[in-house]
């Protein structure tokens, strides 16, 4: 397994519960194809670790996943990516994170940023994501 607890991050003031964004972080790798079939999860106390999540939040989230069919827990290994989904990002996906994206561009503009600043912005956070 390669280190995979690194593309993981939450944000506790979101207004998004933890889980959720953990659930949507991994349908997000797996559409993006960071995560394929055959990958481990990071397990549940090695993530909560890193997180600094409640181990039971994780749980939460992995076993939605599982009960979904997007993963399935194998004994002596964990947490395995059991399928990959289609061919690109659902249309809640897509909400989502365009959701996120309006009230960072409202926070810009508040800020005073200019569309040449947002844009930047917007390029270096997708630099240091990898992508």
């Amino acid at each position: 397994m390669g280190d995979f607890t690194t593309l993981f991050s939450v944000n506790p003031s979101s207004g998004v519960p933890i889980y959720r964004q953990l659930i949507e972080q991994v349908l997000g790798l797996i559409a993006s194809g960071r995560l394929r079939a055959g990958d481990e999860l990071p397990s549940v106390r090695q993530l909560g670790a890193v997180l600094s999540v409640n181990f039971m939040t994780i749980s939460k989230a992995w076993a939605r996943l599982e009960a979904d069919g997007v993963v399935l827990h194998e004994r002596g290994r964990g947490m395995v990516v059991q399928a990959v989904g289609g061919a690109g990002p659902t249309p809640q996906q897509l909400r989502q994170v365009r959701e996120l994206m309006d009230q960072a561009v409202v926070r810009g503009v508040q800020c005073g940023l200019s569309r040449a600043d947002l844009k930047a912005v917007f390029r270096v956070s997708v630099e240091e994501c990898g992508l």
